[in-house]
C-alpha cells in the first residue's frame, strides 16, 4: 500500500464577490470542505498539486480562473479516522493554502468517489459550514487575500 505524503494543499475556490465553492465528502456525508489533497510525489511542486486536485475534484482547469499561492501553511493533527492512509506513526500534516478565483459561480464536475454534492455560499456562511476549523479560517481570510487575485483575473500566471 502506498501511503499518503503528509503535505497537502487547500484550495479555496471563490468568485470576485467572495462566494465560495464547498464540496460534501462522500466518505463522511455532512462534512463540507474546500478542495484538498496531498502531493503525489515528494518533489511535486505545490502549485501542480493544487491544479491537479482542483481538476480531479471539480473538473475546473487553468482556463477557468486564477490560482494564487497564499504563501501560508499550517500544521495540524491528522484526524484519527484518516491516519490509516499515512505511514505508521505519522500524525501531523502540513497544509499549504491557495485561492482560485473564478469569474462567477459555475457548475463543477465532482469525483463521485470523493464528493456527493457541491454548493456555493457567501464566504462567511461557507466558513461556518466547513467541518475543519482550519478550512473555515482560510475562507475567513478571503477578503484580504482575494484583492490581488481580482485585479489579475485575465492573466493566468
Amino acid at each position: 500500500m502506498a501511503y499518503k505524503i503528509p503535505e497537502s494543499v487547500l484550495v479555496v475556490i471563490h468568485t470576485p464577490a467572495l462566494d465560495v465553492l464547498l464540496l460534501e465528502r462522500a466518505d463522511h456525508p455532512g462534512f463540507w470542505q474546500s478542495v484538498t489533497g496531498s502531493r503525489d510525489l515528494l518533489d511535486e511542486p505545490l502549485r501542480e498539486t493544487a491544479w491537479r486536485e482542483v481538476g480531479e475534484e471539480t473538473g475546473l482547469t487553468l482556463r477557468d480562473g486564477v490560482l494564487s499561492d497564499w504563501g501560508h501553511h499550517i500544521e495540524y493533527e491528522i484526524y484519527p479516522q484518516w491516519r490509516h492512509r499515512y505511514a505508521p506513526g505519522v500524525t501531523r500534516n502540513t497544509e499549504h493554502w491557495f485561492g482560485l478565483c473564478v469569474p462567477q459561480r459555475c457548475a463543477v464536475t465532482l469525483a463521485p468517489r470523493e464528493h456527493l454534492q457541491s454548493l456555493w455560499l457567501p464566504y462567511e456562511a461557507a466558513a461556518e459550514r466547513c467541518f475543519s476549523r482550519s478550512n473555515g479560517e482560510a475562507i475567513l481570510q478571503l477578503p484580504r487575500r482575494a484583492c490581488a487575485t481580482d485585479s489579475s483575473l485575465n492573466s493566468h500566471a
